[in-house]
């Protein structure tokens, strides 16, 4: 297998540090390979990898991967993104035989790509178009019309909070489950 590269940081060998973990999973394809990884028993050919990576990156089947995409991919996996994560002891990347095998820190690293994406809910349009409708109501109210004036003002006031109270409190909890995306941003902004 390969050589593994002395890491020069001041964590021992058994530990990943944080920068380790968010410097490997900021990159797409590097997310892919431990996917893929995760999927698959046993060492995986790189030709293989990079078919599948090409294929997420281009929303396709497979089979549907172009030889040119394959090649671009095959080439910064091989010669980059591989190399770092064999470094990091994130994977054991056998460059002379084209595989790659997990190690202990590759199944550390499932809870991190397990929070990639909760739900892609669009918060903001939710937001705008319960404040449309509220603005609506308030209006009808306003003006006059029948028979939103039957429910006093209060109550619709008060339907109104409701609404948005609960809305704000789903959606606290729900983006506690950020994205590795935000959170690697997030990260990257308490370190500086």
């Amino acid at each position: 297998m390969s050589k593994q590269v002395e890491r020069s940081d001041s964590t021992t060998d058994d530990d990943l540090s944080k920068g380790e973990i968010f410097d490997v999973l900021q990159n797409e394809r590097r997310r892919y390979t431990l996917q893929y990884l995760r999927e698959h028993d046993g060492p995986v050919q790189l030709g293989d990898l990079a078919s599948h990576v090409a294929a997420q990156e281009y929303d396709c089947p497979n089979t549907a991967v172009t030889s040119a995409q394959r090649k671009r991919v095959y080439t910064t996996l091989q010669q980059s993104h591989l190399p770092r994560m064999d470094e990091t002891g994130i994977i054991d990347y056998d460059d002379e035989n084209g595989t790659i095998s997990k190690t202990a820190h590759t199944e550390e690293l499932t809870i991190y790509l397990e929070i990639v994406p909760g739900s892609e809910f669009p918060w903001r349009e939710y937001y705008l178009s319960l404040g449309a409708v509220s603005l609506a109501i308030v209006t009808i109210l306003w003006v006059g019309i029948y028979p939103f004036t039957v429910i006093p003002p209060l109550v619709w006031a008060t339907l109104i909070a409701i609404v948005l109270s609960v809305s704000a409190a789903y959606h606290t909890y729900a983006g506690r489950e950020m994205t590795l995306t935000e959170y690697v941003a997030q990260e990257a902004e308490s370190d500086d």
